[in-house]
């Protein structure tokens, strides 16, 4: 058999076997059925047939406030985080180039020039004006798979920027809505401190005139009013801790913060969650951890890669007037052309070793995929069951309200006709407190489940 024979017979071998180094990434086998879990089942799991998805609404549909379409504006153009993850983008972007560089030939210029004179003879100039160029031939898929590993980067990077923006947005309505539910505390506290005030001084009034009061009721009545100050200063303070919190989010020194009231909010009542497969690509940090997948999934074909022979081809070509032999002038052009293969033998035992890195470092990112999925329907089921919970929470308390608010006023009757105590009238009047502020939290809840349930969803879309 003829040597060019056995050569092309060699090459054809290693070429076959070298065909799966150019597969591309495929997404694995998951199983997304009953990922989000029904809100009023107990063991069943929601049956998501739609294919419409509640995150895939732009932002400014979901949060129609305009102060707060307004601050989330000026926080997506100042946070630091989101600036941040716009120059990681930029440096993967130009990772990115510089892998697909790779592929072209590289070329250097180097002149170089001599003067030299021998025992006082003539001097002798000499020049050379050499282009040198170098080509790495990727027949095995090193630099495919390195570029490919580069893309898939610079996909997980832009997840992550968009997940940097989404948590802005669901940050910056959160801190909103919780300073619109802090005002609303505060109004309900100012009108309970009022209340409180006037049942102290009617028992003061009682007591002076002598119609069976004794000191100690106007001291519980005095206390229970200082009670409800001491809480009108505390959510004072949280107001302000809140303003100062949300200032930092939208990049902005500490400021008080314009808003609307809580009453006037309106907020979407239906949800569409999608099904489990557009889940996958709507949430930008499980897209984040497949593309991650992805890039491991190269960098282990990179690995295989560099089992194969490396092959390059050199040339150079100069204009020069020395050729070795003479100096002429004009001077003439002087080229050559060289290649070179090379097959690691001794190394294999660090190729072995990359190699099964390389496979470990792909399971993890499997791993930590699989387990952004599980996540994902968990904060999807969560954001859903608070909604339904609190809606209907703060339905029996508007009904508790309505009772409470009654007895607040038959009991103050009863006191002054010496029908009631006044330890029933403070009971009365701290229940209605306490009933209040807690219709206001669960009010809040179910708004921020709203927010919850958009940012699990994979919102923060224009």
């Amino acid at each position: 058999m003829k040597k060019s024979n056995i050569i092309a017979i060699m090459s054809a071998t290693v070429l076959m076997s070298s065909c799966g180094l150019y597969n591309k990434y495929e997404r694995p086998d998951v199983n997304t059925t009953g990922l989000v879990r029904d809100v009023k089942s107990a063991t069943d799991t929601l049956a998501v047939t739609d294919t419409t998805s509640f995150g895939n609404l732009p932002w400014r549909s979901v949060f129609t406030d305009n102060k707060l379409q307004s601050l989330i504006e000026t926080g997506l153009a100042h946070n630091v985080d989101l600036l941040n993850a716009a120059l990681n983008v930029k440096m993967v972007e130009t990772q990115l180039t510089v892998a697909k560089l790779a592929f072209v030939p590289s070329f250097t210029f180097t002149p170089q020039g001599t003067i030299s004179s021998w025992d006082g003879n003539k001097a002798t100039k000499t020049y050379s004006l050499p282009v040198n160029a170098s080509w790495n031939i990727d027949l095995f898929g090193n630099l495919l798979n390195q570029k490919r590993s580069a893309q898939m980067a610079l996909l997980a990077t832009k997840d992550y920027q968009l997940a940097v923006k989404t948590n802005i947005i669901s940050g910056i309505a959160n801190m909103y809505y919780t300073l619109m539910m802090l005002d609303r505390q505060l109004e309900i506290v100012t009108d309970m401190e009022g209340l409180t005030k006037d049942t102290w001084e009617k028992m003061k009034f009682l007591k002076e005139n002598k119609i069976g009061y004794r000191s100690t009721s106007v001291q519980s009545a005095e206390s229970n009013y200082y009670s409800v100050l001491a809480q009108k200063e505390d959510l004072k303070r949280q107001i302000r801790e809140v303003e100062n919190s949300l200032s930092v989010l939208i990049g902005q020194p500490a400021q008080a913060i314009s808003r609307n009231k809580i009453d006037e909010q309106s907020l979407p009542a239906e949800f569409s969650t999608g099904v489990g497969v557009q889940m996958l690509a709507n949430r930008p940090d499980v897209h984040y951890a497949e593309m991650s997948l992805a890039q491991c999934f190269y960098d282990v074909q990179t690995a295989r890669s560099r089992f194969y022979p490396n092959i390059s081809i050199s040339g150079s070509g100069a204009f020069t007037n020395n050729s070795g032999g003479g100096i002429v002038n004009p001077g003439k052009w002087l080229l050559s052309a060289v290649g070179s293969l090379v097959q690691p033998i001794f190394q294999n035992g660090q190729i072995v070793a990359g190699l099964k890195v390389a496979k470990y470092k792909y399971e993890q990112a499997y791993n930590t995929w699989q387990n952004s999925i599980l996540t994902a329907g968990s904060e999807v089921s969560n954001a859903l069951v608070t909604y339904n919970s609190s809606d209907e929470k703060s339905r029996i308390e508007a009904k508790q309200i309505e009772v409470l608010k009654k007895n607040v006023e038959d009991t103050k009757n009863l006191m002054a006709s010496s029908g009631s105590t006044y330890l029933e009238v403070i009971t009365a009047q701290q229940a209605l407190l306490n009933a209040e502020l807690a219709k206001v939290t669960d009010d809040f809840n179910k708004m921020q489940a709203v927010v919850s349930l958009y940012s699990a969803l994979g919102g923060g879309r224009e």
